[in-house]
């Protein structure tokens, strides 16, 4: 569908309108009294969110316009059939999802909510990388929060293994004087070390991280990122992972849509599933992974310069 045909069948003046976005693929707008948010058809990214009365959530690089998935590192992109690269070698970083376009299947929006469902089917170019038939949805809605639910469908005839998670890119007014609160007594994965550890207090933000979380069994994990320069909090609460990663990579890595300083902007704190191994989803299968974003400051002149 063009732009025009999506406004027709499923937007909303006003609070769910699609616009011209990248490659040829469009950008769902969804707006509400609790704020805004921008999510990308290709590769079902969201670029952005702003709550009401708050600053920008989510970083993204200003080197590079937003143009394909898998080199762009910002907002919140989506990582399937595998997180990282130690799942599978013949499958791309963190997956091909990320670079593919979704189909709209649905919108609805009332006084307390927006929502729109992005769909990947498998098809040729899927099975061309991964020969499996699937159905990845997701959903996207601004209410007092910013609500992700991914569900991934076995939709042939034989079991296959995956990973997934959710890569969000937390802006910050400065890496250093942030912290992750939530992890405390939590074993890790120091990925840059290659070593375990355990975590003690919050985890500050001082340091190039690449930290793999196991989280206990729990239907909910409540993770917050504390920024002392934009004087807020990031709450991120998840559930159907059993992992959560922290990275910022300082200055160890050069990634090509960033700046020299572009490490000092951000941290990411994503809910993942089972890394590193995967996990089986049978024939007719269902998985589901959600994560809720929520800020608690309200914008001052100091947080809008953050953004320039």
């Amino acid at each position: 569908m063009n732009i025009d045909q999506l406004n027709s069948r499923y937007g909303a003046p006003g609070r769910i309108v699609f616009r011209p976005g990248h490659c040829g693929y469009p950008n769902v707008v969804l707006a509400n009294k609790y704020g805004t948010a921008e999510v990308a058809l290709l590769g079902a990214n969201v670029l952005s969110y702003r709550p009401t009365g708050h600053a920008e959530v989510l970083f993204r690089p200003s080197k590079r316009d937003y143009n394909r998935g898998e080199s762009f590192h910002g907002g919140i992109p989506v990582c399937f059939p595998q997180f990282g690269n130690r799942f599978s070698k013949d499958l791309p970083q963190h997956g091909f999802a990320r670079a593919m376009p979704f189909e709209v299947e649905a919108s609805e929006y009332s006084d307390e909510m927006t929502e729109v469902t992005l769909v990947l089917k498998s098809d040729d170019a899927t099975r061309a990388v991964w020969p499996h038939d699937f159905r990845l949805e997701l959903k996207v809605s601004v209410s007092m929060k910013l609500n992700l639910t991914m569900t991934a469908t076995n939709t042939g005839k034989e079991p296959f293994g995956f990973s997934c998670g959710f890569h969000p890119y937390i802006l910050l007014r400065e890496r250093d004087g942030a912290a992750v609160k939530g992890l405390d007594g939590l074993s890790f994965f120091n990925a840059f070390a290659g070593k375990d550890d355990r975590q003690t207090g919050d985890l500050v933000m001082d340091h190039s991280t690449d930290h793999i979380f196991t989280l206990p069994s729990s239907p909910r994990h409540e993770f917050a990122v504390i920024d002392s320069g934009l004087r807020r909090a990031v709450a991120i609460a998840s559930s159907g992972n059993d992992r959560a990663v922290v990275w910022n990579p300082g200055t160890d890595y050069t990634l090509p849509d960033f700046d020299e300083d572009s490490w000092r902007r951000f941290v990411c704190v994503e809910p993942v599933s089972d890394w590193p191994d995967g996990r089986v989803l049978e024939p007719n299968g269902k998985y589901v992974l959600a994560a809720a974003i929520q800020s608690t400051m309200e914008t001052t002149d100091e947080t809008a310069q953050a953004q320039s």
